[in-house]
Order: structure tokens, then sequence, then C-alpha cells
């Protein structure tokens, strides 16, 4: 099947706009393809308006999402592989949606960056970590969302 973050993610988009919010993107800057205003990322992580009247050209594929932006005064192009969208919440109320564990979402894993090799040195003190990989740690700073009932 394909990957449902492309649909949720427009849905959600749709929904936040019908209730007159602004709809607003977190992205993982460090992912690959992310094109994006570096000197806006903090902690490897950028939150982007996409309110219809604050960009151009905003177009949702079905790989990435991509429009035109001032930052600063300077035109840019944006591209957001949905692979590093984390979440799209609106501005108003937070209400939206943080993304990984969404059917489809292990497609993305692949495209993640693989780490660099260890030195030469360092295999022997590394052989009993590969057995045993330790588990991913989360980017301080990352996004939370919370169940709200």
């Amino acid at each position: 099947m394909n990957p449902s973050r492309p649909y949720i993610a427009r849905a959600l988009y749709e929904w936040i706009l019908d209730n007159d919010c602004t709809p607003h993107l977190v992205v993982d800057a460090d992912a690959p393809h992310v094109v994006v205003p570096r000197q806006f990322v903090q902690d490897g992580q950028i939150v982007l308006n996409v309110l219809p009247s604050a960009v151009r050209d905003f177009h949702m594929g079905e790989d990435e999402i991509f429009f035109s932006a001032r930052f600063g005064g300077v035109p840019m192009q944006v591209r957001v592989p949905y692979a590093a969208l984390m979440a799209i919440f609106a501005k108003e109320n937070a209400m939206g949606m943080g993304f990984g564990m969404e059917p489809g979402a292990d497609c993305y894993e692949q495209l993640q960056p693989v780490p660099a090799e260890e030195p030469a040195g360092e295999a022997e003190k590394g052989e009993a970590a590969a057995e045993s990989p330790a588990p991913k740690r989360p980017k301080p700073g990352r996004p939370s969302l919370k169940v709200v009932k």
C-alpha cells in the first residue's frame, strides 16, 4: 500500500483551513532532500507557516510538499519530503497530528541517512554493540503531542 502520510497531511491541512486556523508544518530540517531557510532552523527542525496568504504555489504532492515563500524578504523555494514532515498543527489551538507511527511510516525509515561507520581502531569495541544495537533516542527539543479528551 502507499504510505498514508501524504493523505493524512492533506486532510489535516484542509481541516485546519476549514476551521479558519493557520496551518503550520514541523519539519526535520536535517532529513535528506529538505530545502528550507537554514538560518531559521533550531535544534534541527523548523516550523513553517503554510497559510495560503503566506505562501505561493503551495502543492502537497505524492512525495513532497513544495511552495515559494519570503523569509526575511528573500524569496525562496521550499521542499519538504513527507519523510521529513514531523507534524502539522493549527497555530491558534495546537490541534493537529504528529507523524511517525501511522500506517506505512516504516517506508520513510529507508529514506533516512545511514550513520557513518566507526573508525578502524574502534572496530573491536563496536563488535558487541553491533550484535545488540542500542535503542534510538529522540533528539532533544522534538515536539511532543499529548492526548486531550
